[in-house]
């Protein structure tokens, strides 16, 4: 996949693309060899997949330092190479890391996986990096990633949120800058801890403080605290509803459930096989080479080397005993068939296919596409992997028959059943995106094949990462081919990476 992009101004105003640039030079020699040239020959070979880029000209250069935009910035046509994927293990909340936070775990596994990868970490150009749960003390956690894993502090960096997507976006983000010429290597990934959620105070005792800051004698303050009735000293926990729709994620599960006939027998029977699998992956040593061990500060003397919430035990009949979460009356989704309160960080080394090669790297695979959807939230809101997905394959002129291994974020077994019941609905496919081709059923040996997150947790930034990671692992086991990982998210959002192992 190729990807040209226009930078701006400080103002928003585009820059002038190389061409436009060119354009005004009437008497400038035609340039045969570029393709920043109208007249350039196209490239040989699958332009969805490498060609070298070549050097830009001086002049071109020149002027888009003159425009205040990167010197390096010119476009390039070139795979961009997934060298490395690592994680923490995964821990249920207020467990393992209770004393750790979402940069804390970050910083861990960014230096584990500089040091694993035996990177010079004064090499990395950018680090990309995500956080759902936002922190007070830590807003850019990529900036703070940066200054803490000993990479060059010269190094661009920049943190992003798209809700359980955001481990995809930041891969993605890094790869059109990447495919811009801002960089060649990059550090991306994600970190969570619902342990450490941000409790604010209520807007009425918000307002107070900041008058009290003003106030000259202990009596103004004093006065001003008088305006507080007890129910305003109560803490605020972070919010669980859509704003937009007033559900949470549960119940908008719950209503997809409901609304597609999936049973809470199905659900259960879904959970089960997630936890039966991920159990058997840990018991092979599938999870190896993706997860670190984790030391924990401050005694450094109980290493964390496993995710916590996996039920080796996992049987139908125990799923059955549990009562709803959401709807208590009529509900169908559990404790046991919905994702877990997680905390944990996962990262991934990123490099453009040439500077891999450069170094002596052998990369795990390389992106092949990737797209992203939206959708009206007060419907199906967690259906986003069924839109983003056809829009994936068809950038990579795919079909899901195609593809070796599949892993859909498990936010909910209902949500997992949900979309993979509407790949293969000719009316949900002609209705809601208005496509006359559906996407197919997935064979059971492709999907989710070493469980997911019902079983292995979910920090909400890091799952993206740790998806990706699995699905490059499972494709070099079975000699190669295209992989995919899809995920739901908040807002009626969705995201699909596609991935390629030779």
């Amino acid at each position: 996949m190729i990807i040209q992009c226009r930078p701006r101004r400080a103002g928003g105003t585009p820059v002038p693309t190389e061409e436009v640039l060119l354009a005004t030079k009437k008497k400038q020699a035609p340039r045969t060899a570029q393709t920043g040239s109208s007249e350039a020959p196209e490239a040989e070979g699958d332009t969805t997949s490498s060609i070298a880029a070549a050097d830009a000209p001086v002049e071109a250069v020149a002027e888009r330092r003159i425009l205040g935009a990167p010197a390096v910035g010119r476009a390039r046509e070139e795979r961009i190479a997934i060298v490395a994927g690592l994680r923490t293990p995964f821990a249920k909340q207020a467990s393992h890391y209770m004393s750790l936070s979402a940069l804390d775990l970050a910083r861990i596994v960014v230096s584990e996986l500089i040091q694993k990868t035996d990177l010079d970490p004064k090499l990395v150009e950018l680090c990309v990096y995500g956080q759902v749960l936002p922190s007070i003390h830590a807003p850019n956690i990529a900036r703070e990633v940066v200054l803490g894993t000993g990479i060059t502090r010269e190094a661009q960096a920049f943190s992003v949120s798209r809700a359980c997507s955001t481990g995809y976006q930041s891969l993605t983000s890094a790869a059109e800058a990447m495919l811009a010429g801002q960089a060649s290597i990059a550090i991306t990934g994600g970190a969570d801890s619902s342990s450490d959620v941000p409790i604010t105070v209520s807007r009425k005792l918000a307002n107070v403080l900041v008058e009290a800051q003003k106030a000259r004698t202990l009596a103004d303050k004093l006065k001003l605290f008088s305006r507080l009735a007890p129910k305003d000293l109560v803490p605020v926990p972070p919010a669980i509803k859509e704003p937009s729709t007033g559900l949470t994620m549960g119940e908008s599960a719950e209503k997809m459930a409901r609304e597609a006939g999936i049973t809470r027998e199905a659900q259960d029977a879904f959970a089960h096989r997630s936890h039966s699998r991920a159990a058997k992956a840990w018991a092979d040593g599938i999870f190896d080479q993706e997860v670190m061990r984790v030391l924990v500060p401050p005694k450094y003397d109980s290493p964390v080397t496993e995710d916590n919430l996996v039920r080796k035990d996992s049987s139908v009949e125990a799923y059955a005993k549990l009562r709803p979460a959401f709807d208590r009356v009529n509900g169908t989704i559990t404790a046991g068939n919905a994702s877990p309160l997680t905390d944990g960080a996962s990262a991934l080394l990123v490099m453009t296919e040439s500077r891999a090669k450069a170094l002596g790297y052998k990369p795990l695979g390389y992106l092949k596409s990737w797209a992203y959807a939206a959708l009206d939230p007060n419907g199906w809101m967690l259906m986003g992997p069924t839109h983003a997905t056809p829009i994936a394959l068809d950038r990579a002129g795919l079909t899901l028959k195609d593809i070796a291994v599949v892993d859909v974020h498990e936010a909910f077994a209902a949500q997992v059943l949900c979309n993979l019941q509407a790949w293969n609905s000719k009316k949900y496919f002609a209705e809601k995106l208005g496509r006359s081709d559906v996407l197919g059923e997935v064979d059971d040996d492709k999907l989710n094949v070493h469980g997911g997150s019902l079983a292995l947790g979910h920090p909400f930034a890091a799952t993206g990462a740790r998806q990706i990671t699995t699905v490059l692992h499972e494709l070099k086991r079975r000699g190669g081919g295209f992989g995919l990982a899809t995920a739901c998210a908040a807002g009626g959002l969705g995201s699909t990476v596609i991935v390629e192992v030779e």
